[in-house]
């Protein structure tokens, strides 16, 4: 049984905002730093050979903001979280495929693969909770 301190906090509007935040913290603030510094985005995205690296730079940052958003408003948290988890998958072939590595690079990758994996299940549970709490 949950302490009732521990399940006030729990079931408190701003917890769940704050966790919100938490979990695009990252997707956020990845796509601000490439909205500030475009010709750098670009230069990644040819890094990892996507071309037009401008197209791929402006759909990262699109996907980035406003699946976050969405997540972060708790609006349509399914599509956010969707657009989002596919988004962390596809970077595992692209930008970490320790796989095709040797040595500490491919057991670092590997450990950011498997992160990613996290963040998808992460995804998934505010997905899920999202729905569970529209329909309440």
């Amino acid at each position: 049984m949950t302490p009732a301190i521990i399940s006030a906090i729990l079931r408190a509007p701003a917890t769940a905002f704050v966790a919100r935040l938490l979990l695009v913290f990252m997707f956020l603030g990845s796509a601000i730093s490439k909205l500030v510094d475009f010709p750098g985005a670009q230069t990644e995205m040819a890094f990892f050979g996507l071309n037009p690296p401008w197209l791929f730079a402006a759909l990262t940052i699109f996907t980035q903001i406003v699946g976050g958003l969405l997540i972060l408003l708790n609006r349509a948290t399914w599509l956010g979280a969707g657009a989002l988890a596919i988004f962390t998958l596809l970077t595992i072939p692209i930008a970490h495929h320790f796989w095709n590595m040797e040595g500490p690079m491919a057991q670092l990758e590997f450990y950011v693969a498997v992160e990613h994996f996290s963040v998808v299940g992460g995804m998934l549970l505010v997905a899920i909770l999202a729905e569970r709490t529209r329909a309440a």
